[in-house]
């Protein structure tokens, strides 16, 4: 749903760049080497053997094993990042500061990974490593006058995408939105069910949540031209 979310992107001029294969397969926004972005808690690896809840992706003594999880990276992971390192390097050398802007969106509520309910806004900068401060507040300042909940490098501080693309020293900068699915849908309570999932995609009900994502690309491309 986060291509229907961000359809205006390219009318503000923003590159996209996305992967049509299910994370489930493999997880473009994981370490490649299989090490954990957020050592200590829970979270799925780079070739996911379980759901966000917990659940089994494969019978026993089926999940893919090293030369598998080999196959998959060069095959899906490799060429999505080098698409991503060559679109960055095309902007680079025709302006001084980019902005990366990761797109992605999780359930509310996922006892597994976090207590309580998630903030309809997480922005994540690598604990302010990614990006440029100034940048980071424009965002902040942004979610903060919608009157939604928000949280900058709360549980979500950004993946691999964003902590190894991210690099304001030399002129790139990275933002991850993490998006509840409650802000843009009418997201059912529980899990995920046959019967509930996915939910149809409302464009009216999405609509004032599309305002703020856009405000935050027009004025990540003021700040880039600024």
């Amino acid at each position: 749903m986060d291509s229907w979310l961000y359809d205006f992107a390219g009318s503000l001029g923003a590159t996209v760049v996305h992967t049509a294969i299910s994370r489930t397969v493999i997880d473009v926004n994981r370490d490649p080497s299989g090490a954990s972005l957020y050592p200590g808690q829970a979270t799925t690896g780079l070739c996911p053997t379980e759901t966000f809840d917990g659940d089994p992706l494969y019978r026993a003594g089926e999940e893919p094993d090293a030369s598998e999880i080999d196959e998959r990276r060069e095959k899906y992971f490799v060429p999505y990042h080098a698409a991503l390192q060559a679109e960055i390097d095309r902007l680079r050398a025709l302006h001084q500061k980019v902005v990366l802007y990761d797109c992605h969106s999780i359930r509310s509520v996922l006892p597994r990974l976090f207590e309580g309910t998630l903030p309809v806004f997480n922005l994540g900068t690598n604990d302010g490593k990614s990006a440029d401060p100034a940048l980071q507040a424009t965002v902040g300042q942004i979610l903060a006058e919608t009157g939604e909940t928000f949280i900058v490098n709360g549980r979500f501080k950004g993946g691999w995408i964003t902590r190894h693309f991210g690099q304001p020293q030399d002129g790139v900068h990275a933002l991850q939105m993490e998006l509840s699915n409650r802000g843009y849908m009418r997201e059912p309570e529980g899990k995920g069910a046959p019967d509930n999932w996915p939910v149809p995609y409302d464009a009216a009900f999405a609509a004032p949540i599309r305002v703020t994502l856009k405000k935050i690309l027009e004025n990540a491309i003021v700040w880039v031209h600024g």
